[in-house]
């Protein structure tokens, strides 16, 4: 695998990332030497198997996972640990359990009033209506609890919290693999939407070609680890891709990859 791509000029830099848990006393390398780069506005594919190492790859971006190696950066910079509340105002995660990632006894308005109350903005009112409306949901959703609302309602609110601090960078941990197909689509051409109208930087994960191929321009496939090959959307179409494992998840994918 060559370096990144353009990581002089790109919106985030992995270079040479590993990432070691602790299992008892034996350590477990979930995440060995990956390297890639996202540029600015681009939307960027992570898939592979479960277990691949790419959800952990997005933690360790978040500062959720323990970097044992290699670098980070955004805009060049290097981040800072533990990550800080202006890493949180730019860079942000939505996560593939739209019930678990809500407090369940928290109202739609105190989960999306709290991100706002720590980053201090004004007219809070104004923006929780406006951010659900921005999902596809009125006002009168604020009051509900997350046992309320549908799977695919939950994760709207989700993506509503994550953008209300208005921030550059989404890290989406597979956000449709829990919903039925039919709202997987509503949800993947929300996030294609919101992401034109906020000119937001994408890398998104998923065990599922046929859904990077829908949101991605380039990827990244990943196993055991390791990264396998990096592609353009392109050679998905043509099915021009070097390695065996790539070819068995496109055979899976047959009829959704383009």
């Amino acid at each position: 695998m060559s370096g990144p791509q353009s990581a002089g000029n790109a919106k985030i830099a992995v270079s040479d990332l590993s990432v070691t848990f602790t299992q008892g006393r034996r350590p477990v390398r979930a995440v060995k030497g990956v390297s890639f780069s996202v540029k600015p506005l681009e939307s960027f594919g992570l898939v592979g198997e479960s277990g691949s190492g790419k959800s952990t790859v997005l933690r360790a971006i978040c500062g959720l996972a323990p970097v044992s190696g290699g670098e980070i950066r955004i805009d060049g910079a290097a981040m800072a640990e533990p990550r800080d509340k202006a890493f949180a105002r730019r860079v942000q995660m939505v996560f593939q359990d739209p019930y678990g990632s809500l407090h369940p006894r928290h109202t739609i308005d105190r989960v999306l009033s709290e991100p706002l109350a720590i980053h201090r903005f004004s007219d809070r009112e104004d923006r929780i209506v406006q951010a659900l409306k921005d999902v596809g949901l009125d006002a009168r959703f604020r009051f509900r609890l997350p046992h309320q609302l549908s799977g695919g309602q939950r994760q709207r609110v989700a993506i509503a919290r994550a953008l209300i601090v208005e921030p550059e960078i989404l890290l989406l941990d597979e956000p449709t693999s829990a919903l039925d197909a039919s709202i997987q689509a509503e949800v993947l051409n929300l996030l294609t939407r919101l992401r034109e109208e906020r000119n937001l930087t994408f890398v998104m994960v998923s065990h599922d070609l046929a859904v990077i191929d829908h949101m991605c321009e380039r990827l990244l496939v990943m196993r055991g680890g390791e990264a396998v090959e990096a592609l353009e959307r392109s050679a998905l179409a043509d099915h021009a891709v070097s390695s065996d494992y790539t070819r068995t998840l496109l055979t899976a994918s047959e009829g959704y990859v383009r």
